[in-house]
């Protein structure tokens, strides 16, 4: 692992805090690296904005959603169920855990996490003489 990159270390396989038998679907995730930080993209349909916990804790991204039926009615027959949500992954150290931020759009979650001024690549100029 290179010492300028906070790629993702791990994912990490906790049962989610409820401990509940609840069934839990694992959401698509895309993780791309630049050189200002990590941006995660989660594709979380059927889920508002209001439905989503995103944690950090410990070096440790949580990410839990809850999608809500749009349906009126009850259903006499279902093939399709909705169950929450829920990754982690463990973070480098030099992630900057105080400026993450997190947008909803159309479903697809963006989350943006800067990497810490001394992780992020310093230019170095040339001067002619």
């Amino acid at each position: 692992m290179k010492e300028t990159t906070i790629p993702v270390k791990t994912e990490t396989r906790r049962v989610p805090d409820t401990r509940s038998a609840t069934k839990t679907l694992r959401p698509p995730v895309d993780i791309f690296e630049t050189n200002e930080g990590l941006t995660v993209i989660v594709d979380l349909p059927g889920v508002q904005k209001e439905d989503i916990q995103i944690q950090i804790e410990n070096e440790i991204l949580t990410i839990k959603a809850t999608p809500k039926s749009q349906l009126t009615l009850e259903p006499f027959y279902r093939e399709f169920e909705l169950y929450p949500y829920f990754r982690q992954f463990q973070l480098s150290d030099k992630a900057d855990q105080e400026k993450v931020k997190a947008e909803l759009k159309n479903g697809v979650l963006i989350i943006q996490i800067p990497k810490k001024e001394e992780a992020k690549p310093k230019q170095i100029p040339v001067t002619v003489s």
